[in-house]
């Protein structure tokens, strides 16, 4: 019995390896690709896809960078990056520490309003959203002569972490649920206030969650699409990465310059490849361990 059970256990372990192994083949090969394409000239795009380039032909991203102004792009979504992850933990952080560890009227209200955000896909959303904008804008056109809310990277951030807000507070909620109150009754016994137990107490152990939140919400923000290309139709010079790269491939598909349009694909990578390198090891030790063991 004994032999058989090792020997089941041996072919799943098998199995498993197999199925894992495939599936970073599917993921690693294209990446690796698209990098190794944006070495090559133009020339070698005719060639066989597989080879890699005769050189590296630094001057597809030094084009991408400047020509095609992938460079103010990459600023735009910097901007837009930082301050809906800022605006999205000054609000969630302390709106999961209340609905985690304190019971007060509406506290179930709450917890169910963002759990139903959680059904809601934006991309449904996103006309609602430009509608009432552009009323928005068309309301201060005639109070000051000018318009504020579309083609504004400020506001885009502000929908950013509007719309992120309910995966993100159930998330963190969940997590602070897990920690133990002895921590912050001991706390309070050495005189600290609710505010700093939160601060200083439950937000450094709940680092991993919060390096979870900040990582999956940079990857959504970095690469939204739908959002940017609807609030900022009319910004020529305030476009996103991913809007830009959009342009960029429709233009350089139509020109023949391939090498450009990849290189335009490394520099949207790259950013979350370093950012997951990073923060990897703080990614590994979970999300749900709780406060006190044993």
């Amino acid at each position: 019995m004994n032999s058989k059970k090792n020997t089941g256990e041996g072919l799943y372990k098998v199995f498993i390896y197999v199925v894992l192994s495939a599936l970073a083949i599917t993921i690693l090969v294209p990446v690796a690709w698209v990098f190794m394409a944006s070495f090559k000239q133009n020339s070698e795009f005719y060639g066989n896809p597989w080879t890699l380039p005769v050189g590296l032909y630094w001057k597809n991203f030094t084009d991408a960078w400047n020509t095609a102004k992938m460079g103010e792009y990459m600023l735009n979504s910097v901007i837009v990056t930082a301050l809906a992850l800022v605006l999205l933990l000054v609000i969630a952080l302390p709106a999961s520490y209340c609905l985690s560890r304190f019971k007060f009227k509406g506290r179930k209200f709450l917890n169910t309003a963002f759990m139903a955000g959680l059904f809601i896909n934006v991309n449904y959303i996103v006309v609602p959203i430009f509608l009432m904008l552009r009323d928005g804008d068309l309301w201060l056109k005639k109070l000051t002569g000018g318009t504020f809310l579309l083609n504004n990277l400020v506001v885009l951030a502000i929908v950013y972490a509007a719309t992120a807000l309910p995966f993100t507070i159930y998330l963190l909620s969940s997590y602070f649920s897990t920690l133990s109150h002895e921590y912050e009754e001991a706390a309070y016994i050495d005189g600290a206030s609710y505010n700093m137990a939160m601060w200083r107490i439950i937000f450094p152990m709940a680092k991993p969650s919060i390096i979870t939140v900040i990582l999956f919400n940079f990857l959504s923000f970095w690469n939204e699409y739908i959002i940017s290309m609807t609030l900022m139709s009319s910004a020529t010079g305030a476009k996103t990465l991913p809007v830009g790269l959009l342009t960029l491939m429709q233009a350089q598909q139509s020109a023949a310059q391939y090498g450009i349009m990849y290189a335009g694909l490394v520099l949207v990578m790259l950013p979350t490849l370093i950012l997951y390198m990073c923060v990897q090891k703080q990614l590994t030790e979970g999300m749900t361990a709780g406060g006190l063991k044993g």
